[in-house]
């Protein structure tokens, strides 16, 4: 996905003035009214309205721009991005009909952000729209990481229906997924509302994440780590050798470039700490070298 400022088609110092005339142009060209035959329209309006609501935003903007647009949304959620952002205001302002409804209806309600339903709530006489649902789904650490298609069995009025899920890579414990469509039937034929899962990640029993990087913890032999040798060492794409110089200190960091969660960009990397081992007992022969060794300055 591009960052906000090529969505918005402005440059990184744009005024905030340029920012909003671009905005109003591309709203303009996707709003959901004047494109009631194109489904993608509705995808860009969504993508230009959230790219506003940070740029717009004084402090999201620097926060944007501080962190680049990976970080930021490490740091911010669909509902941070779109607090206080009233669209149906803005394009009132720009001389533009409103959609109907609150920000909530818009966007989904209760989750706001770019995963909800422009259409979903709109007010007036046409049919209802079904209500949505919330469940939560369980996954390991390396299905969060490298993604999956996961089968989820649902409870409803006329039994289990079982629905197939896309876990994108990445995701993040607390995330929330949208299942178009999945949620409650309409009281009157209209529309079903859509199902939301909230997606928890289990506890992995060696790795942990930080960020798109995975960390990692590893012993070494005391002497190994003088000498300087190569180990195997688990990674979200198998066993991979890792070569440990010699002098390697304790609490050292390895980086296995390339090893970690992917990401827009890339991958991120493993980490590995390293953590020397001391035998607790020595034999006779075994002690009388470490003594050689001190002896000689070691």
């Amino acid at each position: 996905m591009p960052d906000y400022y090529d969505i918005l088609g402005v440059s990184k110092t744009a005024s905030e003035e340029e920012i909003k005339k671009a905005y109003r142009k591309k709203a303009l060209e996707f709003h959901p009214d004047r494109n009631k035959n194109d489904p993608r329209a509705e995808e860009k309006f969504k993508e230009v309205s959230e790219a506003y609501a940070v740029l717009s935003d004084k402090e999201k903007r620097k926060q944007y721009d501080m962190f680049g647009d990976e970080r930021f949304h490490q740091r911010y959620s669909e509902e941070d991005i779109f607090r206080g952002f009233d669209i149906n205001e803005i394009l009132r302002g720009f001389g533009m009909g409103g959609l109907g409804g609150s920000f909530d209806d818009l966007f989904g309600s209760g989750f706001g952000g770019p995963f909800g339903s422009v259409f979903g709530h709109r007010q007036g006489g046409g049919p209802r729209r079904g209500q949505d649902m919330v469940s939560q789904i369980n996954i390991t650490f390396e299905e969060a990481a490298l993604g999956a298609d996961k089968v989820l069995s649902i409870q409803r009025p006329q039994g289990t229906e079982a629905t197939s899920v896309k876990i994108p890579p990445g995701v993040q414990s607390g995330s929330r997924l949208r299942l178009a469509g999945k949620g409650q039937p309409s009281p009157d034929k209209g529309p079903p509302g859509d199902l939301y899962l909230r997606v928890h990640v289990e506890p992995h029993p060696y790795f942990k994440r930080d960020g798109y990087n995975v960390l990692l913890e590893r012993e070494v032999k005391l002497t190994d780590a003088m000498l300087g040798t190569t180990i195997q060492v688990p990674t979200l794409y198998g066993e991979k050798n890792l070569k440990v110089p010699p002098g390697t200190q304790s609490h050292s960091k390895l980086r296995m470039k390339g090893m970690g969660i992917p990401h827009r960009s890339g991958k991120g990397d493993q980490i590995v700490t390293i953590k020397l081992t001391y035998p607790r007992t020595l034999t006779p022969e075994q002690k009388e070298l470490v003594k050689k060794l001190r002896k000689l300055g070691l």
